[in-house]
C-alpha cells in the first residue's frame, strides 16, 4: 500500500506526572502573580508610552501609525517577559501570522504563513537590515533571538526597496545597539535534556569604537525519536561614535547548527495512519542535517550635500550537510523508504545603497538600487533503504560516491524610487517603484544516468506599490487612521537543491520554473486611545497571485496556475496599570486555486474552487502578561489553528486545535528566575506539509517545560 493519508493517534506521553504536577504548580503562581499588588499600592497611573520605529516599510524611521501598511512592532523587553525564544513563541501575539515548528529544514527550523499562504519563502526575512538568505530560501534554521531590541512585522508583499523578496510578509529582526550598556548572563534546561546559555556584553574598543558580543550554545531535545540539535552562534557588532548623521558598523555572525531531523505523519488516504505511531522516526541511523553558516555586513550612512546617503554590503556563505531519507510504502517490507545523502555550498552576496531627501512642500523622496547574487553547488545521491513501521531503526548504506551535482546561479539587481507626500498634517500619500532585472543559470548532472541539462533564465519586470493613509480623528497621542495600499510584486521562483527530485520538468528534466507574480489591495484601520492604553487595528485584503510554487509527488516542484488570496485581521494591544499587557487578535484567510490543473494518479483534475492544502481559515490568539520590574511575574497565552485541508482536493480535513502556555517567576533589577511552559494540552496536531515524503505532515512540538536564570550586571 503506498502512502496517501494520515490522522492523529494517541500516544504515551513522556513525563507525564512531572508535568501535570508542575502545570498545577504554574497556573497557581501565574494567579498569585496577576493578583499581587503591594500592600500600599500607588494609583495607577497610565502606562510610559514607548516611542517604537519601524524602518521596514520605508528604509527611514518610522512610527507604525504613520504608515500606509499592517505593521507590528514587537520590543525586546516584551519578548523577554514572554520568554520567547524561538520564531514561534516570538511571533504567538502576531496578527494574521501562523509560524509552524520543524519542517523539512528541520526542528531548528520553521514554516511561517501569512495571508494564508504557507510557502516557505513567500515571506521575507531580514536581519539588522539584511535580507537573511534571500536569494535561495529564508535562513530561518540561523535565525537567533539572544540580545534583540525588537521584531517588525509587515503584512503583505516587501516594499520596493528590498525587492524581488516577498509578497506576503516580512519579518525583520533588529537586534540591540553597540551602546547598550550591561550585561546578561543566562542559563536555561528543559524537557527532553535540553539546555544552554546565552551571554551579551559590550566590548571597549578605544577610541571611537563601540562593540557589543552576544554569543550562546544550545541543545534542544524534542519528543520524536532520536531527534534532536545543537547549536552555537555568536553575533559581534561594531560601530563608530556617529557624528551626527554620520555613521559606519560592521557584523559579523557566526551560526553552527547540527541536527538529528525528526520524521513527518504518514496521510493514509483521509487520515493519518494508525500504522505509523506520533513519534516514529523514519530517518536511517546517524541522520543529519547540519548547517555552519558566516555572515560578514558593513555600511555606513553620510551626509552628501542636502541627502543622506546609506549603503549595506553583506556576504554570507553556508555549508550544509545532509544525511535523510522518507518513508515511502506504508508496509512493513524490504525497501519502504528512500533516502538523500548531500552536501550543499550556498554563497549570497548584497548591496544595497539609496539617497533620501527631505525636500520643500513635506516630500520625502528616496532612490537607490540593490544587487543579490547566490551561488549554489549539490553534490549528492540517494538510496534505498528498509526501515519498520515502528520507526525502530534498520541498518542503511551510504552512498560512497556523491555524483549527482545541481549547480544554480542567481544574479537578482534592481533600481527603485520612493516618495512619501503629506499635502495636509493629516493625509499621506506613499509611492514606489521598482524596476527588477534578474538571470538565473543552472545545471544538472547524472553521470550514472547519463543524464545532463543547462538552463538559463532572463527576466525584466516592474513592481512598484501606492498606498494613502489619512488620520480621522487626533487627540494629543490617540488617533484613528484609515489607510489604503496597492502592491503588484515579482519574484523568480524557489530551489530547493533536492538531489533525486524532478524540480519543474516534465519526463524526468529539471527546468528553471517561472516567476511568482502578484497584486494585491489591502485597506484598514489603526486606532490609538485613552492616551495609548489601547491600541487596534483591523485591515482586509484581496490578492491575485502566479505561478505559485507547490509540491508535487514524485517529489517535485511545480508552478500551480493562478490562485486567489482575501482575509480579514483584526487585533487589539491593552496597556494595562500595574505592568499587565493584554493581546487578542482574531484572522478570517480564504485561499483557493482559481485555475490549476495537476495530475493525480494518472487523472487530470481541475483544482479551481479548492483552498489550498494546510492553510487554516479561522487563526486566534489572546494572552495576559503581568511583569513588572521587580517581584512576582507571570502570563497566559492560547492560539487557535482553525481547521484545514491536508490535500489539494480537499478531502482530508485536519481539525482545529488550540495551544496553551503558561509563564511564571520572580525578577529583579539584577536577576529573573521564570518557567515556561509550553502546549499545555499536548496536542499533536499536522501543522506543515513536508515537500520531500509523499503525503507526509510535521506535527505540532509536544509539552515541554523550560526553565531559566538570568543576571544582569
Amino acid at each position: 500500500m503506498h502512502i496517501h493519508a494520515e490522522e492523529p493517534l494517541s500516544r504515551a506521553h513522556k513525563h507525564s506526572s512531572l508535568i501535570n504536577r508542575s502545570t498545577v504548580a504554574f497556573i497557581l503562581l501565574t494567579s498569585c502573580a496577576l493578583a499581587q499588588t503591594p500592600a500600599s499600592a500607588p494609583p495607577q497611573k497610565l502606562p510610559t508610552v514607548q516611542q517604537v520605529v519601524e524602518v521596514t516599510a520605508t528604509r527611514l524611521p518610522e512610527q507604525p501609525e504613520d504608515v500606509p501598511a499592517p505593521i507590528e512592532v514587537f520590543t525586546g523587553d516584551e519578548l523577554r517577559a514572554r520568554g520567547a525564544q524561538d520564531l514561534r513563541s516570538a511571533m504567538s501575539s502576531a496578527i494574521g501570522v501562523e509560524i509552524a515548528p520543524g519542517g523539512d529544514a528541520g526542528p531548528a527550523s520553521s514554516v511561517p504563513a501569512f495571508w494564508g499562504l504557507k510557502e516557505f519563502d513567500a515571506f521575507l526575512l531580514v536581519v539588522d537590515g539584511v535580507p537573511w538568505g534571500s536569494t535561495f530560501n529564508p535562513a530561518l534554521t540561523t535565525l537567533d533571538l539572544n540580545d534583540v531590541e525588537r521584531i517588525e512585522v509587515l503584512r503583505g508583499p516587501a516594499p520596493v526597496t528590498y525587492g524581488a523578496t516577498s509578497f506576503v510578509g516580512v519579518i525583520h529582526v533588529v537586534h540591540r545597539d553597540v551602546e547598550t550598556p550591561g550585561r546578561t548572563l543566562t542559563v536555561h534546561g528543559g524537557s527532553y535534556g535540553s539546555g544552554g546559555g546565552s551571554f551579551s556584553t559590550p566590548i571597549p574598543l578605544g577610541g571611537d569604537w563601540s562593540s557589543r558580543l552576544s554569543i550562546d550554545g544550545e541543545r534542544q531535545g524534542f519528543a520524536d525519536d532520536r531527534t534532536d540539535y545543537r547549536r552555537g552562534h555568536a553575533l559581534w557588532r561594531v560601530e563608530k561614535k556617529p557624528v551626527g548623521e554620520n555613521r559606519i558598523w560592521f557584523n559579523t555572525d557566526v551560526n553552527w547548527l547540527d541536527q538529528n531531523p525528526a520524521s513527518p505523519r504518514v496521510r493514509d488516504g483521509l487520515t493519518l495512519s494508525a500504522d505509523n505511531p506520533v513519534d516514529a522516526n523514519y530517518n536511517p541511523p546517524g541522520a543529519f542535517l547540519d548547517d555552519h553558516r558566516f555572515t560578514g555586513t558593513v555600511g555606513f550612512d553620510r551626509k552628501v550635500g542636502g541627502a543622506l546617503w546609506s549603503t549595506t554590503g553583506s556576504v554570507s556563505h553556508s555549508r550544509q550537510d545532509l544525511y535523510r531519507g522518507f518513508l515511502q510504502v506504508l508496509l512493513d517490507q524490504t525497501d519502504n523508504a528512500h533516502g538523500f545523502k548531500e552536501r550543499i555550498h550556498l554563497t549570497d552576496v548584497y548591496v544595497d545603497s539609496h539617497l533620501s531627501w527631505k525636500l520643500p512642500h513635506a516630500v520625502t523622496f528616496l532612490a537607490g538600487a540593490d544587487y543579490l547574487h547566490g551561488t549554489g553547488s549539490a553534490q549528492g545521491a540517494d538510496f534505498d533503504y528498509t526501515v519498520t513501521l515502528a520507526g525502530l531503526p534498520v541498518q542503511a548504506t551510504k552512498p560512497d560516491v556523491l555524483d549527482v551535482t545541481i549547480d544554480d546561479h542567481r544574479d537578482f539587481f534592481g533600481s527603485y524610487a520612493s516618495v512619501e507626500w503629506r499635502p495636509l498634517d493629516r493625509l499621506r500619500f506613499d509611492a514606489g517603484i521598482r524596476l527588477n532585472a534578474t538571470h538565473e543559470n543552472r545545471k544538472d548532472a547524472d553521470p550514472g544516468a547519463d543524464t545532463s541539462s543547462e538552463f538559463s533564465l532572463n527576466k525584466v519586470r516592474a513592481s512598484g506599490s501606492v498606498g494613502a493613509i489619512f488620520s480621522a480623528w487626533q487627540h494629543d497621542q490617540d488617533s484613528l487612521n484609515l489607510y489604503v495600499n496597492y502592491r503588484d510584486q515579482f519574484k523568480p521562483a524557489a530551489i530547493d537543491f533536492g538531489i533525486g527530485e524532478n524540480e519543474g520538468g516534465g519526463e524526468g528534466q529539471s527546468t528553471i520554473l517561472k516567476p511568482e507574480t502578484s497584486r494585491s489591495v489591502e485597506g484598514g484601520l489603526k486606532g490609538r486611545f485613552w492616551n495609548r492604553r489601547v491600541e487596534w487595528e483591523a485591515s482586509g485584503f484581496f490578492m491575485d497571485f502566479s505561478n505559485l510554487v507547490v509540491s508535487a509527488p514524485g517529489p517535485s516542484l511545480i508552478n500551480a496556475g493562478t490562485e486567489h488570496f482575501k482575509g480579514f485581521e483584526t487585533g487589539a494591544t491593552l496597556f494595562l496599570p500595574h505592568d499587565v499587557i493584554a493581546r487578542a487578535n482574531y484572522s478570517y484567510h480564504d485561499a483557493i486555486f482559481t485555475d490549476f490543473v495537476q495530475d493525480f494518479d494518472g487523472v487530470l483534475t481541475q483544482l479551481a474552487g479548492k483552498r489550498l492544502e494546510m492553510s487554516p481559515r479561522h487563526l486566534g490568539a489572546i494572552s495576559l502578561f503581568y511583569a513588572p520590574v521587580r517581584g512576582l511575574m507571570g502570563g497566559v497565552e492560547m492560539n487557535y489553528t482553525g481547521s484545514r485541508f491536508m490535500d489539494k482536493r480537499n478531502r482530508a480535513l485536519a481539525e482545529g486545535f488550540a495551544t496553551v502556555g503558561i509563564s511564571a517567576g520572580y525578577r529583579t533589577p539584577r536577576w529573573e528566575l521564570r518557567v515556561d511552559a509550553r502546549n499545555l494540552g499536548d496536542r499533536r496536531d499536522p501543522v506543515a506539509e513536508s515537500e520531500l515524503g509523499d503525503a507526509q505532515y510535521y506535527l505540532m512540538t509536544s509539552r515541554r517545560l523550560d526553565a531559566s536564570f538570568s543576571v544582569h550586571f
